[in-house]
């Protein structure tokens, strides 16, 4: 196999395992772009991100463009010389000359099996909607939101009550094997793309602030639900005694009361129907731990409700 010059668009830690396989594949991956570095933790310092961190210790040069709609960045991508755009969690959009730019346009790796759970948040949409089945989409890219044909997709094998953090981890790494596979195929010339069917479509919009609330009206396996597709970004939270309380972890278990309301002294809380025993947990400012430990020193006895 010829090795192809790559350019390589990706910013979390999700598109970092990708970005190293295929370098060790012996690509040319000329470029890193990344977005720009952002205030983190509590001096607010500037951050790099995983895939700015991962390409300097590759020794890919690294760009950081707030957008990709500069005629100047364009020409600047387009003189690359790219054989082709490897485009992973990016998380900016890519306009027609920079898709058109590479002589083999760009690829995308997308967390889901398309086309259900087009966009911005698959994994947790998949989590929250109760899906049984996981996988990882290598697609050819075009104009469209997750729309472009497909040229390889795998499923994943995670535990039957996954969090998103778990489906997560093992996409990242089943996706990075997936696109050094379909660059060797594709610098083969021997990898067709499929066009994405219609049916079974569904858009995995962006998880907001307001969805992090628990609503404890809720069955007992929607709210676990929601719990493990939060976890462990962003977190679902409830407040009690004045204070945000993330759910890490929880059990559906029998029980019956009015919604939000503390059942016993195990940290068990009543839903619309049936209850949850919260087993790990997060105050704000304080570390995880688990139910026992904060009932120690903060009291949520029976019949206290975390709204």
């Amino acid at each position: 196999m010829a090795p192809l010059t790559v350019v390589f668009l990706g910013t979390p830690d999700f598109a970092v395992p990708t970005l190293r396989a295929v370098h060790a594949a012996g690509h040319r991956v000329v470029c890193a772009y990344t977005q720009p570095a952002r205030p983190a933790g509590r001096g607010q310092a500037l951050r790099p991100s995983p895939v700015e961190f991962a390409a300097h210790q590759l020794g890919i040069p690294v760009r950081t463009p707030v957008n990709l709609k500069d005629p100047a960045d364009q020409q600047q991508f387009a003189g690359l010389g790219a054989d082709i755009g490897v485009v992973v969690a990016y998380g900016l959009i890519l306009p027609p000359p920079v898709l058109a730019a590479p002589r083999l346009g760009c690829v995308n790796l997308h967390a889901s099996l398309l086309p259900r759970w087009r966009g911005a948040a698959p994994i947790a949409r998949a989590v929250m909607a109760g899906d049984t089945e996981f996988g990882i989409t290598v697609m050819q890219m075009d104009a469209g939101l997750d729309t472009g044909p497909m040229l390889l997709a795998a499923g994943a094998k995670v535990s039957p009550r996954p969090t998103a953090g778990e489906v997560h981890d093992a996409l990242a790494e089943l996706g990075a094997k997936l696109v050094v596979d379909a660059l060797a195929q594709l610098a083969a010339g021997t990898l067709l793309p499929v066009p994405q069917p219609e049916l079974g479509a569904t858009y995995a919009k962006k998880i907001t602030n307001a969805e992090t609330h628990i609503d404890w009206h809720q069955p007992a396996a929607d709210v676990d639900r929601m719990v493990r597709g939060l976890t462990p970004f962003p977190g679902a939270f409830g407040e009690a005694n004045g204070s945000r309380i993330r759910v890490l972890e929880a059990e559906q278990v029998a029980g019956s009361g009015a919604p939000g309301i503390v059942l016993d002294e195990h940290l068990t809380v009543a839903c619309g129907t049936g209850a949850l025993r919260l087993v790990r947990v997060q105050r704000e400012g304080k570390k995880p731990m688990t139910a026992a430990e904060l009932l120690r020193g903060f009291a949520l006895p029976p019949g206290t409700i975390i709204h």
